[in-house]
């Protein structure tokens, strides 16, 4: 067995980034078809697409529409997302969500859980919570509960939260990734070497994948 290592960088309030994700699962699932032997481990890395959103979030659409010049482009925009959505399968919920959420909590709670294993069940349900339900994910009970549904312990997940802990190295992963030249995302590096921006097709992720086992 072979291991291909895939990094993601990423922010759970981007809709491409949950694409991208969808994206990936169909490329990942074409490459185990050529290649049974390769083991894919992914790490999710964290992204800051609204740095300053205050802790407790600010309204969603009034934001969007300050940062998008107004309702009629946002319109357009989450027309055009959600049309990409349903293609990958996606069925984006934009009218539900309320909050726009800061995520640092979110990202120190992916990063806790990659301590000790993966967090890719974890990461679905919390593009799932904001864009299908329309949930608040920089709401600590809301990212306890996602943890526990996911085998972590809630108790310790809330406790851990509630603290700051992880919070400065969870900003410099950030840091790195803006001094690496990463501008926009998803952003996919393929064993350290090869990288790709945005939520491309499949086929682009796999030639990307192909590409970097060729090299490793």
């Amino acid at each position: 067995m072979s291991t291909l290592q895939i990094d993601i960088v990423s922010d759970v309030v981007c809709p491409w980034c949950f694409i991208g994700k969808r994206q990936l699962e169909r490329a990942l699932a074409k490459l185990h078809v050529e290649r049974s032997d390769i083991v894919p481990r992914i790490r999710w890395l964290p992204y800051f697409l609204n740095p300053d959103t205050p802790v407790e979030g600010e309204p969603y659409r009034p934001f969007l529409e300050r940062k998008f010049g107004g309702p009629e482009k946002l319109a357009q925009l989450q027309a055009h997302v959600a049309e990409a959505g349903r293609t990958a399968g996606i069925d984006f919920a934009f009218e539900q969500i309320e909050v726009r959420a800061n995520t640092l909590r979110a990202h120190r709670l992916i990063h806790h859980v990659q301590k000790t294993g993966d967090a890719g069940e974890l990461v679905e349900r919390l593009f799932a919570a904001h864009f299908l339900n329309g949930e608040d994910i920089g709401d600590i009970n809301l990212l306890a509960r996602l943890a526990g549904e996911c085998g972590q312990d809630a108790s310790a997940v809330q406790a851990y939260l509630c603290s700051d802990e992880d919070a400065a190295a969870v900003r410099a992963q950030a840091e790195r990734g803006q001094r690496m030249g990463i501008s926009g995302v998803p952003f996919f590096i393929f064993n350290g070497r090869h990288g790709v921006g945005g939520a491309q097709p499949p086929e682009i992720l796999l030639d990307a994948m192909r590409l970097s086992l060729m090299t490793h």
